[in-house]
This record gives C-alpha cells, sequence and structure tokens, in this order.
C-alpha cells in the first residue's frame, strides 16, 4: 500500500483558484462517505482518506495499492465543483516517505504562509477527528497524523518558533499599522466574527486601537466578539454607514461569496471624499470583489498581498526552524519504526490470544479432574500456567520485535504465522513505506 497526497496551496496556487477549491465541511464529509461505496472514476481504489482544507491549502491524503493520483483529482474537482483543467498545472503529486515528511511540516507550521503559525495544528487535528467520524481513515493515516499533530505540538512547546505574533490577522493588523500613520486613533471596522477576526481584534487592542466595531452576519456572534474586547457590534445591514465612518476595516468571514462589493464601496466614498480607506481582506475565498481596488481613495490588500510584508516579523521564527527540523526529523524516524510494527503487534497479539485460548482450556481440565484443591492451589496453579506461557513465547515474540523493517520481517512474519497456526493477514505490508 502507498501514503498519497495530493493538493494546492499557497506555494502553487493564487488565492484566486484556492478560494475556488476551498472546501466547507459538508462537502469534504460529501468526500468523505463516497469511501467503500462509490465505485466510478477509480475512487474504490482509496482505502483511507483524510482531507484538509484551510485559508492557504487543500490537500488530501489518500491510501492506495498503487501510486495513482488521478482518482483523487476526478474527487477534487468532483468536491469542489472545479473544473480539473482549471487546477491540474498547480497541483502537487506526493507519495510515501514524501507525504510523511510534508504532513509533519504541514503540522509544525513549516509550510504555513506565516511561519509557525498555530492554527495549522488545529486544523490538522479537526481533518483527522471528521475523517475518523466518517469512519474514512484506517491504521496507517490515523498513525501518520498522530505522529503529525505530536511533531506540532513538540515543535510548539521546545522552540520559540510560535511566541513571536506572526499570524495572518496580526500581519493584517501590523499591514494596517504602517499605512495609517495613527493606528490607535483610527477607526476599525472588522467584518467577521470567527477566529482570525478575533484574531485581528486582539492584534488591534494590543497597539492601543480603541475604536473597533464587529459586523457579522448574525448579530449574536458579532456581540459575543464585540463583548469580549469591548467593541461595538451589529451585522451587515449597517454595511454602508460603517464603511463611510472607518478608516481601516479588515474582512475575515467564512462566506462562500464576496461580501462588500465594489458598488458598496463607491457609495460610502461618495459620503467621505477627503478620507483614504485601507481594507484588508484576509478571507478565503474572499469578503472584497477584487475591482474595489480601482476605486480612488482605496487601498486593498489580499492575502497574496500580505505575504510581502512578512520580513520582520517571521526574522525571529526563522532561526528557530533549523531546530524545529531537527525535531521533525526525530518524530519522523519515530513514526517508520512504528510503522514497520504494524505487520508485528497483529502477531503478537494473536500469539497471545490462542495461547491464552490454549492455556484456559487445559486448565479448566486440569482442574475438573482436582475437585478438591482450595482456592489458594488453584491461584498456584493458574500463576503456574500464565507464567509457562509467557516464557514460552518471550523467545518468539522478540525475534519478531528485532525482524521488524529487516529484510526477512516478511519470510519471518509469515513463519511465525505457519508455526502458531494464525490466520494470514488481511492487509498486505505497506510496501510504499518499506
Amino acid at each position: 500500500m502507498h501514503i498519497l497526497c495530493l493538493g494546492v496551496n499557497h506555494h502553487t496556487a493564487p488565492v484566486a483558484l484556492r478560494e475556488k477549491l476551498a472546501l466547507e465541511e459538508q462537502q469534504v464529509y460529501s468526500a468523505l462517505v463516497r469511501l467503500g461505496c462509490d465505485e466510478s472514476s477509480g475512487v474504490q481504489q482509496i482505502s483511507e482518506l483524510v482531507i484538509l482544507s484551510t485559508c492557504n491549502r487543500v490537500e488530501y491524503y489518500a491510501v492506495a495499492p498503487r501510486t495513482c493520483f488521478d482518482p483523487l483529482k476526478v474527487l477534487l474537482a468532483e468536491t469542489s465543483g472545479v473544473a480539473l483543467e482549471q487546477f491540474e498545472p498547480y497541483l502537487f503529486c506526493l507519495s510515501d516517505q514524501e507525504v510523511v515528511t510534508h504532513l509533519l511540516r504541514v503540522a509544525a507550521g513549516l509550510e504555513s504562509l506565516i511561519l509557525g503559525e498555530p492554527q495549522i495544528l488545529g486544523q490538522v487535528a479537526d481533518a483527522l477527528e471528521l475523517a475518523r467520524n466518517h469512519k474514512a481513515i484506517g491504521s496507517l493515516l490515523s498513525r501518520l497524523f498522530e505522529f503529525a499533530i505530536r511533531a506540532g505540538k513538540r515543535v510548539r512547546t521546545e522552540t520559540t518558533i510560535a511566541r513571536n505574533p506572526a499570524s495572518i490577522s496580526s500581519v493584517a493588523v501590523r499591514l494596517a499599522e504602517e499605512a495609517f500613520t495613527d493606528l490607535p486613533a483610527a477607526r476599525v471596522l472588522i467584518v467577521g466574527a470567527g477566529e482570525m477576526a478575533e484574531l485581528a481584534v486582539e492584534a488591534l487592542r494590543k497597539r492601543g486601537v480603541a475604536q473597533i466595531q464587529v459586523l457579522n452576519r448574525t448579530l449574536q456572534r458579532a456581540h459575543d466578539l464585540a463583548q469580549r474586547w469591548n467593541a461595538q457590534a451589529g451585522t451587515f445591514e449597517s454595511l454602508l454607514p460603517a464603511l463611510v465612518q472607518a478608516d481601516i476595516v479588515i474582512a475575515s468571514t467564512g462566506a462562500p461569496h464576496t461580501i462588500i462589493s465594489q458598488d458598496a464601496v463607491i457609495q460610502a466614498m461618495q459620503l467621505r471624499p477627503q478620507r483614504p480607506l485601507i481594507m484588508i481582506d484576509i478571507a478565503v475565498p474572499r469578503d472584497i470583489e477584487s475591482q474595489v481596488a480601482n476605486t480612488p481613495g482605496v487601498h486593498l490588500y489580499d492575502m497574496d498581498s500580505l505575504q510581502a510584508g512578512l520580513d520582520r516579523s517571521l526574522t525571529l521564527r526563522a532561526s528557530q526552524a533549523p531546530l524545529a527540523e531537527e525535531i521533525l526529523l526525530q518524530v519522523q524516524a519515530e513514526f517508520e519504526q512504528s510503522l514497520m510494527m504494524l505487520d508485528v503487534f497483529p502477531i503478537i497479539a494473536e500469539m497471545h490470544q490462542r495461547a491464552e485460548q490454549l492455556r484456559q482450556a487445559e486448565l479448566q481440565k486440569t482442574l475438573r479432574r482436582l475437585p478438591d484443591l482450595s482456592e489458594e492451589e488453584m491461584q498456584h496453579l493458574n500463576a503456574l500456567t500464565q507464567a509457562l506461557v509467557k516464557k514460552l513465547l518471550h523467545a518468539p515474540i522478540t525475534r519478531l520485535r528485532q525482524s521488524a523493517g529487516s529484510s526477512q520481517a516478511a519470510e519471518v512474519a509469515s513463519l511465525t504465522r505457519q508455526l502458531f497456526d494464525l490466520d494470514q493477514p488481511s492487509n498486505p505490508n505497506w510496501a510504499g513505506l518499506d
């Protein structure tokens, strides 16, 4: 079997394409439930699947009997509703060891737009949980994602790569600080009330901004965020007057379409012709129509343009990257070692189970022939048989463990199954990682 990864991210595709491919949870669910019951387009070849969809990446992790990416391409096209020819030139395709290295780096934040950003670790964990909930994952991807999460946690606790603020939200606020001469006096409009919006509000408050208004589709979510940070709350119905008053707009909703149109911005700017407006769109899909950039007096920045402003806040984080890489190499070695044991553990468990069944059967026969034994004597006899089984199994189990990952592993495993009369495994070795 082989581990495959296919997708696009901020390294390979522009934001305009990434926002088309970004998947909502229901779309991810639709793809996961096709495993095992869909015989179209080769999807039935995939035995395990995890989908990681964030602002900057859509990645399909799969287990298949051969290195073939066509089923994943078709699945991504059908799930996203985007024609394959539109995104195929931007795809990356990884297999086996490349996938392991990539996912560990993703979970550690080394592949993020903002080096070391903390949100990705939770997103990796959520992707794993979603796949488990829909029974789309087996032992191989479960183990890989668990090790990736472990790697991400170690990097964040053993290095300072995530301690210098450099999230998309904080970079957006820093950009606003550079573009507006007196940020504490600015009137800031936050469109959206999710995690990214809250991070932006937090960063603004730390820089002394006092006038913040939060608009959201539902008033309750806007009110909850505003209340936590002593800001004002409203809904999208009050967008136009809010645009008229604002000096800076930071948009970060989860909407599948734009929220702020060029017409709305033009109308707002006509009511405030002498005051420029800084607009920063950190949403994927974008919240602000790209044509807004052509409006006089408006300065529009999107996710792609933010990347140019990362240099200063990433300097300290970049200095920690070599240490993070060392941690990932350790975790990868641990994962590969554990993978070598995937075929060994079931055999050991079956040996213990078979031996225990025989021990119990023979012990019961003996006890029936010795009805006068005391309780203490029966306990001694039980302990004796347990000790005998343990000692008899010690040598073959030790040999099995030692053979894991060696050139003799398959031969030793097969011979052990024959000698102990165990069933042959239903799944072959993970050949792609041998």
